[in-house]
Order: structure tokens, then C-alpha cells, then sequence
């Protein structure tokens, strides 16, 4: 019996390693499909268009919130980074940048499982800065001053050797220019990958504070969250004036620590800056939108009579 022509029973399909060719579209629409398709292709939306409010979990138009200096609607206080913190606090966003000195990286050929120089190079990807610390030179309400700022993003603010030549730096340059220092601080401590190195920095800031003591121009701290660890054992407490953001959290120790310690229940508000106020550690809480205002009225004030840093 003869066998069936199985060539002739439904399409015949392409190799499966080739794909079967595509039929031209025809037609008028075939003319302004490309640009069609162009037209209506979906944009590209920024994946951090919404900021939500750690405090309330509230969404928060990304514009607006840089519009409030990154305040939520709820007062608090978001991080920001150093290029922001210096646009905010300068007399029309204008200011002199000026350049830390270099120093060697990882003299400790440090590893945690990750080299020190592999750290650096991602912070400074994820920051665009060099390290923690940018020095800005410019006018606060009209008062020639010199501004420290310590970015929390770059490795959490750690205080290390570059930060240390940083600090150094500033204080010379406002000593060079006759003007006051403020700083604003944001760590969680010093730096683990630079050791000794890191606590040694916390000495040579202290003798930087001393020259700047020597010359009679004053020296103001802005505490912003969060400040701990050696930071706060240093140049952070050692201000003729400290103010603080609100809510900003202050110590040197974390909670935990100090817990298990002593064996208590600490309260609710502890190392906060609200807190702080009522202790005495801090003069001010103030808002950011006001800082520019009240740091230019200190720094006329003290400049005024040039009087000696505390």
C-alpha cells in the first residue's frame, strides 16, 4: 500500500537555527509607522521621581522636595549631599571652591573582604566627590566666611587622613582670608580601612581649631544627622557656637551600646538634637531654611568686635 506524501500536510516551517523571514507591511500606514512609533514610544521615567518621607512614608514630588531644601511636609530633615549643602548656605548659590590636598591612598593595604582602593573608587562614583569633606569659600548673608562640609554619603562621613588634611586646609585658608570657619558634620565615626591613621586625625583638627583659636576668628558647628564616633569626640564639640538641624541624631556611642552598658532604657528622644538643646551640648536647633540667616548674624556679630573664640 502506498504511504502518504507527508510534504503537502500544513506549512512548511524554517530551520529551527534560522528564523522565518517577516512580511513586508504594505499600505499607507506602513509609510508613517516609523515615525508614529517614534512619537508615542514611552519615555523614560526617572526611577527616583518620588522621594518617599522616611518620617510619615509619604510620596513626595522629587521637585518639590528640593524645592523645600529636602524638608518634608512632616519637618524632617532629609540628608544631602555636599554640592547642595554649600548651594543652600551660600549668599546666591555662588561660592569658591577650594581643593583639599592629596594624600596617599590605603596605607595599610586594607581588605575587609573588599580592597580600601575598591571602596574609594565606589564612593566616589556613587558621590562624584574625591572624598568626604568640600571646602567652599564665599558670603553667608554678606559675611566673608569659610564652609567645611562633611557628606555622609561618601562612606558614611568617616573620618580619615584626607578628611583630617581637608579640615587642616580649611582652617589655614579662613586663617589666610581673616574670616570664621563653619562646619557642617554628618559621621558615623572614623574611618576603620586608614586604623590609627583615622584617630589620629582627631588630634591634628583639635591643633588646626587652636591656630584658628590664635587668630581670633571665630569657629561655628552645624550638627547635622547623623554626628558620631570620633567626629563628635573632636572639631564637632570644640565650636564657639553649636547649632544643630532638627532632629538630627548626636552622640558617640549608638543607643544599643550604651543600653547593654549600663543596663537602662534610655529615652525616647536620646541624642537627638532636641534633646541635646535641653542638656546644654547644643545652643540652637534651627531649621535649614533659617541657618543662612542665623549663621550670618552669628558670624557679623562675632566678627564685629573680633572677639576671641571661646
Amino acid at each position: 500500500m502506498a504511504m502518504a506524501d507527508s510534504s503537502n500536510k500544513g506549512p512548511k516551517l524554517p530551520p529551527a537555527n534560522r528564523p522565518a523571514e517577516r512580511r513586508e507591511r504594505g499600505g499607507w500606514l506602513s509609510k508613517i509607522a516609523p515615525g508614529v512609533s517614534k512619537f508615542v514610544s514611552r519615555r523614560e521615567t526617572p526611577e527616583n521621581l518620588w522621594v518617599k518621607c522616611p518620617d510619615t512614608g509619604e510620596m513626595i514630588y522629587r521637585s518639590d522636595l528640593d524645592a523645600a531644601l529636602w524638608v518634608t511636609p512632616s519637618g524632617y530633615h532629609m540628608r544631602i549631599g555636599a554640592s547642595q549643602r554649600l548651594k543652600y548656605t551660600f549668599d546666591d548659590g555662588q561660592w569658591e571652591t577650594i581643593d583639599a590636598p592629596d594624600v596617599p591612598e590605603d596605607p595599610l593595604q586594607f581588605s575587609d573582604g573588599k580592597s580600601y582602593t575598591e571602596r574609594l573608587k565606589a564612593a566616589r562614583a556613587k558621590t562624584g566627590a574625591k572624598d568626604v569633606m568640600a571646602i567652599g569659600y564665599g558670603k553667608v548673608q554678606g559675611v566673608d566666611c569659610i564652609v567645611l562640609v562633611q557628606d555622609f554619603a561618601f562612606m558614611g562621613g568617616s573620618l580619615g587622613t584626607a578628611a583630617g588634611e581637608a579640615f587642616v586646609a580649611a582652617a589655614r585658608a579662613a586663617i589666610e582670608r581673616k574670616c570664621p570657619m563653619v562646619c557642617f558634620t554628618a559621621a558615623g565615626g572614623a574611618r576603620m580601612q586608614e586604623g590609627a591613621l583615622s584617630l589620629m586625625q582627631m588630634a591634628r583638627t583639635t591643633l588646626a581649631l587652636q591656630e584658628l583659636k590664635a587668630a581670633q576668628l571665630p569657629y561655628i558647628v552645624v550638627l547635622t544627622d547623623p554626628t558620631t564616633g570620633g567626629v563628635t569626640a573632636s572639631y564637632a564639640m570644640l565650636g564657639d557656637i553649636h547649632l544643630a538641624e532638627p532632629g538630627a541624631m548626636i552622640g558617640f556611642a549608638g543607643r544599643r551600646v550604651i543600653e547593654n552598658t549600663i543596663r537602662e532604657k534610655l529615652p525616647e528622644d536620646f541624642q537627638t538634637a532636641e534633646y541635646l538643646v535641653e542638656k546644654g551640648m547644643v545652643d540652637r536647633v534651627v531649621p535649614r531654611n533659617e541657618l543662612p540667616e542665623v549663621l550670618g548674624a552669628l558670624m557679623a556679630m562675632l566678627m564685629g568686635g573680633r572677639r576671641r573664640a571661646a
